[in-house]
């Protein structure tokens, strides 16, 4: 039975994390709301379950409907091979993914600063303070927190010498930032070579390089989260 992703559209998003997971896998699944009919089943199905998920994405295994990032990745980790047995590591590996959750709230925050019902348009003074302090600070901390937790692993990976889920993670985090900011990251990558090499060896890997170069991928744009206007890369 195929996985059933759900997510909207026209964006990589969130739904992107689950989505490198699943193709680096070679997993079956179905981009649920890009197929015709999809995003009316989407929406059925968070005004009509018993438990709704909040928001998109979600991920349907059979009767079992799953919300939230790293809720899912918990889920499929060990069913995909890109997570340990152990359940203390495998619970490390969970708070890893929380903390690229923080991370792409903030990323989110840099285009919306004030409120997401808003134009970038109504807010963009405060998102250029914003994305000042987010490039001088925030950047630069949890990168090196993912830097340092690769030398202390042992590396190449995050969890040592097997490749996870977060890995994976690691490797969009990378890709949008560059997007986005791709000034400020030229500078911010030299400090932080285990990041990118962990970026570089899940750029190599068969089911992704694959996956990239599909229509698939759906091209960053400025409709999500990782959004390039150059007056705010500095």
């Amino acid at each position: 039975m195929a996985y059933e992703l759900y997510y909207w559209p026209g964006i990589q998003g969130r739904g992107e994390f689950v989505r490198l997971a699943l193709e680096d896998a070679g997993a079956k699944y179905t981009d649920v709301a890009r197929g015709k009919g999809g995003m009316n089943r989407m929406m059925a199905m968070m005004q009509g379950e018993k438990r709704p998920p909040f928001a998109p994405p979600f991920l349907k295994n059979g009767k079992l409907v799953i919300a939230q990032v790293a809720n899912i990745l918990f889920y499929l980790g060990p069913r995909l091979g890109l997570a340990p047995k152990d359940e203390n590591a495998r619970l490390w590996l969970n708070a890893l993914q929380l903390t690229v959750t923080d991370f792409v709230k903030e990323v989110h925050d840099t285009h919306h600063p004030i409120a997401t019902g808003l134009y970038y348009e109504d807010q963009k003074a405060e998102a250029k303070t914003y994305a000042e302090y987010f490039l001088k600070e925030r950047v630069p901390k949890y990168l090196s927190y993912f830097d340092g937790v690769i030398a202390h692993s042992g590396g190449p990976y995050l969890m040592g010498r097997r490749i996870s889920y977060t890995d994976l993670s690691l490797f969009q985090l990378v890709e949008g930032l560059r997007y986005a900011f791709p000034k400020a990251m030229a500078k911010a990558e030299r400090k932080v070579p285990r990041v990118i090499e962990v970026r570089e060896r899940v750029g190599e890997r068969e089911g992704i390089k694959a996956y990239v170069a599909s229509d698939r991928r759906i091209p960053f744009n400025e409709d999500g989260i990782f959004r390039h206007y150059p007056e705010l890369d500095t």
